[in-house]
């Protein structure tokens, strides 16, 4: 079940970062339709946040076709993102995780990493 991780130094409006936290399990594979969400109280105990927060989140995840909100049952997820090919156990992400251990043993901290990534994403972008 996925656990929610708030940083509210970030900016970001908290329900969004609930959002974007379910669609980058639903990318990564960790979640899929089927899945039922953790509860508002749940969650509410886990990250002390506003119980109206949880339910904008979850009705966000509705209006988008990712999740479907069943009285008494729970909220549970009906879409996906992304491919097969970017899930957690696949060649790409070991592949990548291996690019990354040889950037970081050349020395390279995570910012760099990042910067470097924004980099090279940009130019195939143009």
């Amino acid at each position: 079940m996925i656990e929610f991780r708030i940083d509210r130094r970030s900016g970001v409006s908290t329900y969004l970062q609930i959002v974007q936290q379910v669609e980058q399990a639903l990318r990564l594979g960790l979640l899929k339709p089927g899945d039922r969400l953790p509860t508002a109280r749940a969650v509410v105990e886990a990250i002390a946040v506003n119980p109206n927060t949880v339910t904008k989140a979850y009705r966000e995840l509705e209006h988008a076709g990712l999740a479907e909100g069943r009285r008494g049952v729970g909220t549970f997820i009906t879409g996906s993102l992304g491919s097969e090919a970017g899930g957690r156990e696949t060649p790409l992400r070991g592949e990548l995780a291996e690019w990354m251990d040889r950037a970081l043993g050349e020395g390279l901290g995570l910012e760099d990493i990042d910067a470097l990534y924004q980099d090279v994403r940009r130019d195939r972008q143009a």
